[in-house]
């Protein structure tokens, strides 16, 4: 018996199988990132291509699907980078003088503790996340941070990355990684105040 076939999931000799196995978990997955069935969609097809195209990597030290739902946050990532580096059709509303001064200024230690531990934010990301209108905010304000900064943020916050995972791909430490994701929270919240909570009110 050949050993490193059978560590292998059954399925990924079958690729015509995927689809039916994992087509409606992928979707749904998907679906709740970018709030957007077609790219959703599209997004769930690129993936079953990039496996195709790799399946001869796979090494069976993850099942099938944890292998392909690992592919679609990449994919994810990917839309999600090229989204936020197009050019905004309609840019956000530009935050006053003093909220662009730099937020993280004497507010860190040199060991990255807090100096001074912002107020509770009392808004349910979760709440307001299912709504489309929000992530156009969100992308149009991840567009106007330096690039650094959002791919940090969506290295952690989309991607689920480490901070060790960040600071190796980003060559930087971990303090200088904790004062990239706070300023970049820090402008986003004052951003989504801006053009989101206030047209609220």
């Amino acid at each position: 018996m050949n050993k490193n076939r059978t560590a292998k999931s059954p399925r990924l000799d079958d690729p015509a199988s995927w689809v039916d196995q994992y087509g409606d978990f992928l979707y749904r997955f998907a679906l709740s990132r970018v709030k957007d069935s077609s790219i959703a969609e599209d997004l769930v097809q690129e993936t079953f291509l990039a496996a195709l195209i790799s399946r001869a990597n796979f090494q069976g030290r993850s099942t099938a699907r944890t292998w392909l739902i690992a592919i679609l946050k990449h994919k994810i990532v990917d839309h999600i980078r090229k989204r936020v580096r197009e050019p905004a059709s309609d840019k956000v509303e530009s935050l006053s003088d003093a909220a662009a001064i730099d937020p993280a200024e004497g507010n860190f230690k040199d060991d990255g503790g807090w100096l001074n531990r912002p107020a509770k934010w009392d808004v349910n990301p979760m709440k307001i996340y299912e709504q489309k209108e929000f992530m156009d905010i969100l992308y149009r304000c991840l567009a106007d941070l330096p690039e650094r900064q959002a791919e940090a943020f969506m290295m952690r916050e989309l991607d689920g990355l480490s901070t060790e995972e960040i600071c190796k791909a980003l060559n930087i430490s971990a303090t200088n990684s904790w004062v990239i994701l706070y300023r970049a929270r820090m402008w986003l919240r004052q951003c989504i105040e801006k053009n989101w909570l206030d047209a609220e009110s």
